[in-house]
Order: structure tokens, then sequence, then C-alpha cells
């Protein structure tokens, strides 16, 4: 076939062929298309050498193998020879082509892949960006296609989800799948949100998604498109775990802002006016006035500091805030203290941005600080100064006394009986009656004196500037004022008090001293029947620091054994026998030798300790009496029985609980009972007396005649005897006719009751022979015996008395 031909049959072809020569290599024809590729004339390239064009190596090889007779087909990519010079890839086909008439002859066939190249690297350069792109982006990017099979994701999406390292690296989609179901708080939600996107490929949503660690995400998931038809989807997760808690925390601020209790200012840097909390606008009392706009400075005040502005500002400017308190001046309200605190807030640039004021009302801290200052230094109930403020008065008067020389007196007063009043009818009954005492005895004062309140029923009162003369005239004067008859609701009665006084500097020199001093000349007051004053004498302390002692000493003497029981034997007129004696209480105190019950048992009965010595000497007789009986001796035992022994609870008890211990009967004890504790509690007595009697135990009331017993309750009263006070019986032997006519009515009304009468005292044999004449029952005293120890009583014991007057009576 003639090269002519291929021209025909090639032009039309958008390839660029060449018709080549298997022999010689010639280029046969080419058609327009391969003329436009070479950049070339027909005639330059027809009868051209294939090598003029070819210039890849596999070219020249190819061709060689034609010429050595190897018929083969070679497609590749290679480069070609422009006439300019400039190399061209192309991809190209070449082969041998048979005609049916004709010779063979080798078919280049090419396309030119420099704008596919172009269109490549553009291609690749646009992926190239757009991976860059996602990977630079910090929102995770997951990628799928309508059937929602994973096309691609980005490293951030990997780490917002944690991906394991083996989903990065090998694709598989229902273990990602599973892995982000796995992730989330809610998989069964998270998979049907999922779905109902698969569903509709063109929505558009917005979620929030949990996951299981806490973080929080937000999904915006949009369809992918080419051409207006959805390929795709895309779904980006953005981590708003820090924004939701910064949203939250806007939030809280805001909230904190118009919530505070406390006032909040925001101004501009020029401290004008931008925003109030409600808090603030009440406190200015412009709830209904916005204040926004003018300066801060308009409502604030500082007496005190005239150039507070400026202190302020330079403070804001040099450290950032300042605190202090300023006064708000108010349209109609007074001004209210302010507790400030003042911010400056800052740009990024360090530029004056605002600045905060926050304000706390102060009213409530200083009426507290006020009610502090009241309760610290003054009674809560009376509202008279308290010691603490008596003592910085008394202070500043000390130190005027030392200037001018001058002294001043300090008065310690006390009730007479108040806890009466207390206990019967009430503490709120008895703090109305102090009002009213406090109120009684300020009136009795000068403006320069104190009064104040220690507690209780207790007050101590400073007089200025008085002397002796002046603070007798005061302490008469309050006396008077506090016996002034009482009426609290429509109950009327009398109080009476106490007063000891002490003299500054004569008494002391402080406050303490002198209230000392003062105590100590009251409580002479009170032992010396109350209602009175009294001025401090040194010998009172040294008297009082002797009781103290004594009763230090008792307590010790107690737990040493310092005590013992002498027995004072009893005669039975009647028979002439020892039939019983009385146990009286000795002390071997060490230094002072025997003492005697009249030096200490004063001081037992003010301390509370008579209780526990009169066990002691229960104690001690039963058991003593107990070992005379089993010795053959029997007698009976008198003990004698404190009021407050008396009055203890379980007083009968013990009683009872002695007797049993020590297997003692009953009829040996005798109890001696003084009138002060029948009287004292009429019912309580009887009903302990009776309990006593029911145990066998004989009673008697001592010292009858000087107390004020009634003879209604000496009736009522389950006594076995009357004992005679030695009083009315020493001046019986002198013919004392008042005396004896006493001890014969004290006979006569005992014998009436049914009772023995007891003479104790009995010195001489004339006293002896008139109790005799009276028909007295029993004697006791120095005539027969004084009160021996038990080694010497027992010889006593069941002997026969030569009483005056008699014959000799028969050895026992």
């Amino acid at each position: 076939m003639s090269h002519l031909h291929w021209v025909a049959i090639t032009e039309g072809l958008l390839e660029s062929v060449w018709v080549v020569d298997p022999e010689t290599l010639h280029i046969l024809a080419v058609n327009e298309a391969a003329l436009r590729l070479l950049g070339a004339r027909r005639d330059e390239v027809v009868g051209s050498p294939v090598h003029r064009w070819a210039s890849d190596l596999q070219d020249h090889v190819y061709w060689d193998e034609w010429r050595r007779g190897v018929v083969q087909t070679l497609e590749s990519e290679a480069m070609l020879v422009r006439r300019d010079g400039e190399l061209l890839r192309v991809q190209r086909r070449i082969g041998p082509v048979r005609p049916a008439d004709g010779a063979t002859v080798v078919l280049v066939a090419m396309q030119d892949l420099t704008e596919y190249q172009r269109t490549q690297q553009r291609l690749e350069e646009l992926l190239a960006e757009l991976r860059a792109v996602l990977e630079s982006s910090s929102d995770g990017i997951l990628v799928c296609d309508l059937d929602g099979r994973v096309r691609a994701f980005n490293r951030a999406f990997a780490q917002m989800w944690a991906l394991p390292t083996t989903l990065l690296t090998t694709p598989d989609d229902p273990a990602l799948l599973r892995h982000l179901a796995a992730s989330v708080s809610d998989a069964s939600a998270f998979q049907a949100r999922l779905s109902e996107l698969q569903r509709a490929p063109l929505m558009e949503a917005h979620d929030i998604v949990l996951l299981r660690s806490g973080r929080m995400l937000e999904r915006a998931s949009r369809p992918q498109l080419a051409r207006g038809r959805p390929i795709g989807r895309i779904h980006v997760y953005r981590d708003v775990t820090e924004r939701a808690a910064i949203d939250a925390k806007l939030r809280l601020a805001a909230k904190v802002f118009e919530s505070s209790l406390d006032a909040i200012v925001v101004t501009d840097p020029e401290r004008r006016i931008v925003a109030c909390n409600p808090a603030a606008l009440r406190l200015t009392d412009r709830a209904n006035d916005d204040p926004a706009g003018q300066p801060v400075a308009t409502l604030l005040d500082a007496p005190n500091r005239p150039g507070w502005e400026a202190e302020v500002a330079a403070a804001l400017a040099e450290r950032g805030y300042w605190e202090g308190e300023l006064w708000l001046r108010r349209a109609h309200a007074p001004a209210v203290a302010l507790l400030v605190s003042w911010v400056l807030l800052r740009d990024a640039q360090g530029q004056p941005l605002n600045t905060v004021l926050f304000a706390k009302d102060l009213s409530e801290k200083l009426e507290a600080q006020r009610r502090i200052e009241q309760l610290a230094y003054h009674d809560p109930l009376t509202g008279l100064p308290n010691r603490l403020l008596l003592g910085e008065r008394v202070a500043h008067a000390v130190r005027l006394a030392q200037r001018s020389g001058r002294g001043f007196a300090v008065l310690f007063l006390d009730l007479d009986r108040f806890k009466g009043i207390n206990d019967s009818l009430g503490h709120a009954f008895g703090d109305r009656v102090l009002v009213e005492v406090a109120q009684r005895l300020q009136r009795c004062l000068r403006q320069t004196d104190t009064l104040a309140r220690l507690g209780g029923d207790e007050f101590v009162i400073h007089l200025h500037d008085a002397d002796r003369s002046a603070a007798e005239r005061t302490a008469q004067r309050i006396i008077d004022a506090v016996a002034r008859p009482v009426t609290i609701d429509e109950m009327q009665f009398t109080l009476s008090c106490s007063i000891g006084i002490a003299m500054y500097p004569h008494d002391g020199t402080t406050l303490d001293e002198l209230i000392q001093c003062a105590d100590t000349a009251m409580y002479q007051v009170k032992e010396r029947g109350k209602g009175h004053w009294r001025f401090y004498q040194a010998e009172m302390n040294a008297h009082l620091l002797a009781r103290i002692q004594t009763d230090h000493a008792m307590r010790l003497g107690l737990q040493h054994g310092e005590f013992e029981l002498h027995y004072q034997p009893r005669v039975d007129l009647r028979s002439g026998r020892v039939t019983a004696c009385e146990a009286l209480l000795r002390w071997h105190r060490p230094g002072h030798g025997l003492v005697l019950p009249g030096a200490f048992i004063g001081v037992a009965e003010e301390t509370g300790l008579i209780a526990q010595l009169g066990q002691w000497v229960l104690e001690q007789a039963v058991a003593q009496a107990r070992r005379w009986a089993d010795a053959g001796r029997p007698a009976q035992v008198a003990v004698n029985v404190s009021a407050l022994q008396f009055e203890q609870t379980q007083f009968v008890q013990d009683v009872a609980d002695t007797l049993q211990r020590h297997g003692l009967p009953a009829g040996l004890l005798e109890l001696e009972l003084t009138e002060s504790i029948l009287v004292r509690d009429a019912e309580e007595a009887l009903a302990k007396l009776q309990a006593l009697a029911q145990l066998g135990i004989t009673l008697s009331l001592d010292d009858f005649g000087t107390g004020y017993s009634s003879l209604t309750y000496l009736k009522r009263f389950a006594l076995h005897r009357l004992k005679i006070d030695r009083s009315f019986v020493l001046a019986l032997h002198e013919d004392g006719q008042a005396d004896a006519a006493i001890v014969a009515a004290i006979v006569q009304m005992g014998h009436a009751l049914g009772m023995e009468v007891v003479a104790e005292g009995v010195e001489h044999a004339p006293q002896l022979q008139r109790l005799q004449a009276l028909g007295c029952d029993h004697f006791q005293g120095f005539w027969y015996a004084r009160p021996l120890p038990v080694a010497e009583v027992e010889a006593h014991l069941g002997r026969a008395v030569t009483l005056p007057g008699a014959a000799p009576a028969p050895s026992a």
C-alpha cells in the first residue's frame, strides 16, 4: 500500500501517527496531528529517520530489533524530540501492520501526555493541599461514602477518638465503627444517628457527642456533592469540652454578678460607671435609676482622707488593686460604710481596659462590732459594766490617785438569801429582781462612780475620790435602797444585802486586791447576821486563811487517820447504871495536839465536809458498839447528826447499810438531831424520822429549848428522847428558879409526849439532885465522867453509880 494511502487513513485520527519503513526506519507518512505534535512541516518529517525524533534508548533498542528481523509490539511512555528541541512525553504504541496488498510497515501511534501530566500534577497538588488542610485542621474529619464506608480521616480525628494503631495502618471499617460506638457514652443513640444520616444523604445535622472519657464533641455532618449529586458524607468533630467549661464559667460569672450579695460596679478606664449588679443598685438606693456613665467617685466619700481619689488612682496604676474603707453617699438614706476592693483590668497590650469595684456593706459588721464591744465590756442582763470595764476604770483611777495622792473605795455587794428567790420562783424571775436592784444601786451613785456586776447577785462599786466617811454614807444609802419593798408581778417582798468595803491604797493597790479585801469584809458581814456593811481589816484575811487551812487539814486528817472517837457515859437515873454513851469526835492535829469539835466543826459545816465526817463517825461508832456487844458489855451509842448529813438523799439507807454491815441491833444506836434539822423541811424530816424509827433506831432531840421548833412539829415527829441543853442545867445548883422552871417544863412535856428526858452538862451534885427531883430520866456530864477514849470508857459500861444522897450502889 502506498504511503499516500496511510495519510488518508490516519488524517482523521486524534492521535499522532507515523508510518515507518521497518527496513530503512524512515518515516513514510505522518498525519496532521503528528506534525502539530512535532512542531514541524511534513516535508521535514516524511523521509526523516525515526531516530531523529525518538530520543529514548528504548526506541533505539526496539528499532534495532526490527533491523535484525525481530517483529514485536511496544507500548509505553517515551520522550519525543520536537523540531525546536523540546522534549515531550508521549504515550505511544508501536506495532507492525500487514496490508493485504502491500508490504509490512510499522505503525507508531502517539498521544501527547503533556496536558495529562499537567492535570495529574495539578490533581496531585490539590490532593496534597487537601491532605495538608485536613491534617492541619484541629477538627477531626471523617469522610464516608453513601454506604457509610470510610474513605478518609485525618490525624486530629484519630487523636480525638484515640484510634488504635491497627486502625491507622490497616483499613477496617467495621472495627473502626465498633471503636467509635464503644467510645461514646450512649452507643445505641450514636449508631441510630449515623443510620439516620445515611438514610438521608442530603441532610445536614449538628449535634453533641459525649465520650466515655468525659470529653464533649460537637459534630457537623454535611453531604459531599459532585456535580450537584451526593457522593458521600463528611463528619466534622470539634472538641468543645473546654469551650463548654468556659461557657459554663461565663454563665456562672454572669449569675454570680447578678445574684451576688456584694455590690459589684464595672467602670471604664476613666472610672465612669459601665454596669452595676442588682446588689449595687439596691445599696445605692437607685434600683430604678441607672447610674451608668457617671463617675463612680460621685457616689463615694472618705471624710477622713481628703485625697482618697488620688490614692486609689495611684494604687491601681502601680499595683493594679486597692483595698480600703469608703462611705457610700445615698440620696434618700444615711451613708453606708463599705469595705471596697478595687481592681484594674488590662487588655493584651497592657492598656487599662476596665476597673471592677467590689463593695461589702459594713453596717452589720459595725453593728456586730459595737455589740461585741458591748458584750465584752458590759453585763448582758443589766447592761452594767462588767469586770473588764471596771478594771480599766479602776486602773485609770489608780493612775489619777497616784498623781493626786487621794484615794477611793471599792464596795463588794452580795444580796442576802437571793438563792431562795431563784430556787422558788425561777431564774427568769430572779433576773428581773437583779435588774430592779441594779437600777436602785445606780440611783445611789454619782456619775463618776462605776457600778459593775460580776455575776449572779454580786456587784462591785468603785467610788471615785471617796474617803471612809463617803464610803460609809454610800453603803448605808445602798442598804436602805435595797431594803425598800420590791413588787414584781403583783408579788411584794423585801431584800437585804451585805457590803464589804476596801480602801485604796490602804487595803490594796490593784482591783484584784481591793475586790478580795472587800469580799472578805462582806463575808464577815454574812457571818454576823447579814444586811449591813463593814470595812476590811487585816486580821480578816488571817481568820479566813485559818479556816481554809483548817478545812484542808481536816480532809488530809480523814485520809491519814488523825480522827478518833471519845465516849461520854450516860447514867440512867432510874436504875443508877451506865447504860449508854455519846460518841464525840476528837482530832489529833499534827502540831496542835488534841483538838475539840468546837474548833473545827463550824468550818466543816461551812465547807460541806461535815457530811463526810458524820458518816465516818457513824461507821466508827456502830463498829465499836458491835465490839462491846460481842464482849458482853452492850451499850447504846448516841451519834450526833448534822443538818447537812441528814439532808443527804441516801441518809436513811446509809444508816441501814452501816447497821447491816456490822450486824449491830438497831436498838443499840441512837441518833441525836438538832431542832434546825426538823424545822428546815418538816415533811421530808418526818418521812426520814419515821423510816429510821421503823428500823428500830432511837431518836433524840439535842439541845432542846435553844431553837425555834414548834410543839406541833414535836408532836408529829417520831422522837424517843429530849436532851435538855446544858445552858439550862448550869444554874440549877445556884437555885436558879427560871432555869428550874424551864427544865421542869421540858421534863413534863417530854413525859407527856411519851419521851425520855436527858440532861447534859451536869457538873455538880446539886444539879443532879435537882434533876432527880424534877423527874429527869438520864444525865451525862463531868460530875460522873468526861468524854473518854475507848480503852477507858469500857470500864464504865454497865457500872452502878452512887448518886448524891443515896446509899452506895452494889457493884455490877
